[in-house]
């Protein structure tokens, strides 16, 4: 039997076309594995992380000291999606549209509608990895940008005292942030700017350092629900720089709750929490935050004041502090009961779809395909750009 896709393949990147000039912020700025390497839903895959060198003197003698053994760590992720965009014709269907001439443009809209929801929910995912984040910055339900830029060298201020690397530093922000960037004059008119991009072109200029993104896929935080009918103070000793589990107490009648992925703000800066709270009136817990921990020692009855609003989670980060794992679906040895099947690779998002065409009884089925998993395996070298 000839190749199923000889008429559909250049549809498809027609379609790829379309798509791949979306709002995708968050796939190209990550750390990427991305090819058409098949693999399993659920299956492992181990990244390596190697640690921080410590310094010794140097002591002359007959040897070297015996130092410089490492343990090389790893972080797992898992292939935790695989999804297909199904997009299926009857004969008769496609008949009427053949007949209207437009068979062709509606097959290939089809098509970059499938790739279009496989590429939204993959950047949805990566954004949601805020959560885990270290610190942030900005004011809960303001748009950032709104008069000037000194939200970005705050960023990278954060990024900088938590060590993260210079040469890779990506920011993605909503289109409410690219707006008010947008609206800037230091970025409008050239003869501050060096160049008429931004204002012709509307294109986001790198700014101290960062690479600059939009994106569709920004988290949105949900802070409704959380009670702060108490005052929550730290308790017992101090806390020393660095901790990140820091023991706390409901100070006043009512009770609390924080939930991972909120901040709170703990002497001059804000602090994401990385696991829920909920203390009852006159209860003692542990308040976790993300590393790197407290910036600074923290006194006994510190009032740590809770965020109560909702914001946009727009993220600042080195590009290797978020991996992404993609892979097409795994197939069955020898094959599944598709007739035809074939790989595309998006050559803006570099992600690899897999096209599998189903032969039925008077009809035809393709799906689009594709398996992903993500972690944000840095902490410290990501923070939230409050929105």
């Amino acid at each position: 039997m000839s190749s199923n896709f000889n008429n559909v393949i250049p549809v498809v990147y027609e379609a790829l076309d379309i798509v791949s000039r979306e709002l995708v912020g968050f796939i190209p700025a990550v750390s990427r594995d991305s090819n058409a390497e098949r693999a399993a839903k659920d299956q492992t895959i181990s990244s390596h992380i190697v640690p921080a060198v410590s310094l010794e003197d140097i002591t002359p003698g007959d040897n070297p000291a015996d130092s410089g053994d490492v343990t090389v760590d790893k972080v797992e992720m898992t292939i935790s999606n695989s999804k297909a965009a199904p997009v299926r014709w009857t004969g008769e269907e496609q008949r009427g549209v053949a007949l209207s001439g437009q068979l062709r443009a509606v097959q290939r809209d089809r098509f970059a509608q499938a790739m279009r929801a496989l590429v939204n929910a993959v950047e949805r995912d990566v954004g949601s990895v805020f959560s885990g984040a270290s610190r942030a910055y900005g004011t809960a339900g303001t748009t950032p940008f709104g008069s000037d830029l000194s939200a970005m060298a705050e960023m990278r201020k954060i990024l900088m005292d938590n060590g993260a690397p210079t040469d890779s530093l990506r920011c993605v922000f909503d289109t409410a942030a690219g707006a008010n960037m947008r609206s800037l004059t230091q970025l409008t008119n050239v003869n501050q700017a060096g160049t008429d991009t931004t204002l012709r072109q509307g294109v986001l200029l790198d700014l101290f350092g960062f690479e600059m993104r939009e994106s569709a896929g920004v988290a949105m935080q949900d802070n409704s629900d959380e009670v702060t009918t108490g005052t929550l103070k730290t308790r017992g000793t101090d806390n020393d720089k660095g901790d990140t589990e820091i023991a706390v107490t409901d100070a006043d009648a009512g009770a609390i709750e924080v939930k991972a992925g909120n901040f709170v703000t703990i002497g001059d800066h804000k602090y994401m929490v990385a696991e829920d709270l909920t203390l009852a009136q006159d209860a003692d817990g542990t308040l976790k935050i993300a590393a790197p921990g407290l910036m600074e020692d923290v006194g006994n009855e510190t009032t740590i004041t809770q965020n109560t609003h909702n914001f946009a989670a727009n993220l600042a980060f080195a590009q290797s502090a978020i991996h992404l794992v993609t892979r097409v679906p795994a197939m069955p040895e020898g094959g599944d009961a598709a007739d035809d099947v074939t790989e595309v690779v998006d050559p803006v998002s570099g992600l690899a779809f897999q096209i599998a065409a189903y032969r039925q009884y008077r009809r035809i089925k393709y799906e689009v395909g594709l398996a992903w998993g993500y972690k944000l395996v840095k902490p410290e070298h990501c923070a939230v750009l409050l929105g």
